[in-house]
Parts: C-alpha cells; structure tokens; sequence
C-alpha cells in the first residue's frame, strides 16, 4: 500500500515444528536488535509468530533472513508515522497462541483455507458455490470484536482464546449443514479454531491471511469498523490505516 508514513510494521506466523525454540531465540534477538527493530517474536516447538516495525529495508532484510529458515513464511504489511512498540521482545512459549488444545496441531497439516476472494463471492451472493449457507466464526476476544467485525459474524463474546473450544462445542448445532468460515486478525487464531471445528464434525474453513489479508484484498467490503491490533496503534481501518486519532 502506498503511503506516506516512513515505518513499516509486518506481522507473520508460520505453523511448522521448532526443534529448538530456546536456541533459536537469541539468535532472532542479535539479528532484530542489530537491524533496529522493535515488537514481538514468540517461538514454540509449533512455530513462529512475529509483529515488528522498523525502517522498510532493516524490516525486509530481517524477514528475508527468516525466510532461509522458515521459506513459507508469509507477512502482512502495513505502515505508520512511528514505530508502534516500545522495545524488542524474543520469548519462547510453549505455543505461539494458546489455545490449551495440544491435540489441535497445525504445524502438521493446515485446515482448508478460503481466499478472500473467494469469500467475497459467497458474501455478495449470500451463499457458497453450492448453495450452502456460510456463516463467519469470529474467534477473537469480545473487546477486540467491538472495534469492528464482519457484518453479521457470529461472537460468541469470549475473553481469551482458549475459551473459544467449549464455546465452539456449545454452538455447534447453530453451524451444523452449513459452510463455516473461521477468522482472527491475521490468520493464526483461526488456523487453529477451523481444525477444531473440523474435529468437531464441521465443514469449517480458515480465511486465508485473516482480517489484515482481507484488508488488503477487499477493503471495507462486508466489513463494519476498524481491526483491533496490540500496538500503540490500537487499530487500523480497512485501508491498513491507523484510527483517526491515533500515532
């Protein structure tokens, strides 16, 4: 996107099995400090999950250095006035979102994802290409989903990740016969929310690149409000925008 702010923010995940977390962690922390970067890393034996911001050529070096580890690793970019972090975290997790479910595996096979646009079709002609009805999962926390979500999504107004799990249980007759599309800010909730739903006997699916991909693809199409992000930045509009208001 082009745009007139000068840092650059990426956020990336990539579900794929660590050996060593604890070995790899200073390692990232040498090569981000020395690039300048500030945010987050967190790595777990199930992968790798990344927010940081910093000037666009340290930013790209860093990711394409990652790449020599992780080469499927994918980012999302946006862009702000300052850098939206205040220091430079590397932790080891036991994952690198929790969920509490150690049977829901994803670095071993990904669930079936939907473009957006793919999605965007079903949307606008209210069903999918068989007809089904589709029905959006939101599967992030309530105070996140106040921000903003997609029109007429299901919240079932959880406060933390891995209460999504008994709500999913508890809802599942509401989804059963129809086409369920799983999705979080950038994609690493609802990887694991749709093999859930799977294991739940579902026909559920993950919206590839989350929020922050539709963004990108589609704008404000489906869409009502802003996306809640944890940086100072507090949100970004469907223009990969910080709120109106905020640095």
């Amino acid at each position: 996107m082009a745009s007139a702010a000068s840092v650059l923010n990426v956020s990336a995940y990539l579900f794929t099995p660590i050996d060593d977390p604890v070995a790899l962690r200073p390692v990232l922390r040498e090569r981000a400090t020395d690039a300048g970067l500030r945010g987050t890393i967190l790595l777990a034996e199930e992968g790798i999950n990344l927010f940081l911001a910093g000037e666009p050529d340290a930013v790209r070096e860093f990711v394409d250095g990652l790449r020599g580890d992780f080469p499927a690793l994918q980012t999302k970019e946006s862009w702000s006035d300052a850098v939206p972090f205040g220091r430079l975290l590397v932790k080891v997790k036991r994952e690198i979102i929790r969920m509490d479910r150690p049977e829901v595996r994803p670095q071993d096979g990904r669930a079936p994802a939907v473009s957006p646009a793919t999605l965007r079709r079903w949307l606008d002609r209210g069903a999918d290409d068989d007809g089904r009805e589709v029905v959006l999962v939101d599967t992030r926390n309530a105070f996140e989903v106040d921000y903003g979500t997609f029109s007429g999504a299901r919240d079932w107004r959880i406060e933390r990740f891995t209460q999504f799990p008994d709500a999913a249980s508890a809802h599942r007759n509401e989804l059963v016969g129809k086409t369920v599309v799983s999705f979080c800010t950038g994609g690493i909730r609802c990887e694991k929310a749709a093999l859930y739903l799977r294991d739940q006997g579902l026909d559920a699916y993950q919206l590839d690149g989350g929020i922050l991909g539709w963004f990108a693809a589609e704008g404000d199409a489906h869409w009502d409000g802003d996306c809640f992000v944890f940086d100072e930045r507090e949100a970004l509009d469907p223009a990969l925008a910080a709120r109106a208001g905020v640095a």
